[in-house]
C-alpha cells in the first residue's frame, strides 16, 4: 500500500491578552480575508524556526519585541485547505503595540471573545474557542 505526503502551508498566529480581551486586527489591501477582523499572523519564512517566525511578525505588524522564554504554542488547527496554523500566546512584551502595517491593516482592537463581531475569521474564532475549552489541537473545513 503506497501512501500519499501532503506538504503543509505553515502559518503562525499570536495571541495577546489584555485582561479578558484579545487583540485582533482588521484587516485591508491583502487578498486574504480583507474586511475581516484575524489575529496578528503571517506565514513562516524559508529558513526560519517557528519562534522566530512568529517574533519576526510581533515585530513587523505590531512593533513590539517578544522574547522566545516568554511564547507558548497553545494550538496547532490543521486546514481542509493545506495549512497548519500555529497560534502562540505571549505571556509579555515590551514595547508599545502599534499599527506597524497601516497597508494592511486598518485598525487594532482589544476585543472580548464572547463578543467577537461577525466579520471575525471564522477559523480564528474557531482556533480561540477550542482553546478557551483546553484543547491544544483541531482542525477546520473538513466536515
Amino acid at each position: 500500500v503506497g501512501t500519499m505526503q501532503t506538504a503543509l502551508l505553515m502559518d503562525l498566529h499570536l495571541i495577546l491578552r489584555e485582561g479578558a480581551r484579545v487583540l485582533f486586527g482588521l484587516r485591508c489591501n491583502t487578498g486574504f480575508a480583507d474586511g475581516l477582523y484575524h489575529l496578528p499572523a503571517g506565514r513562516l519564512e524559508d529558513g526560519e524556526t517557528i519562534v522566530a517566525g512568529i517574533i519576526r511578525e510581533a515585530k513587523e505588524e505590531l512593533g513590539i519585541e517578544i522574547a522566545a522564554a516568554d511564547l507558548a504554542l497553545v494550538h496547532a488547527m490543521h486546514h481542509r485547505s493545506g495549512r497548519l496554523a500555529l497560534f502562540f500566546e505571549a505571556r509579555a512584551w515590551s514595547g508599545s503595540i502599534v499599527n506597524a502595517e497601516p497597508d494592511k491593516c486598518d485598525r487594532l482592537d482589544w476585543m472580548s471573545l464572547e463578543e467577537l463581531p461577525d466579520n471575525t475569521v471564522a477559523y480564528a474564532r474557531e482556533a480561540l474557542r477550542l482553546i478557551g475549552n483546553g484543547h491544544t489541537a483541531g482542525t477546520f473545513g473538513w466536515d
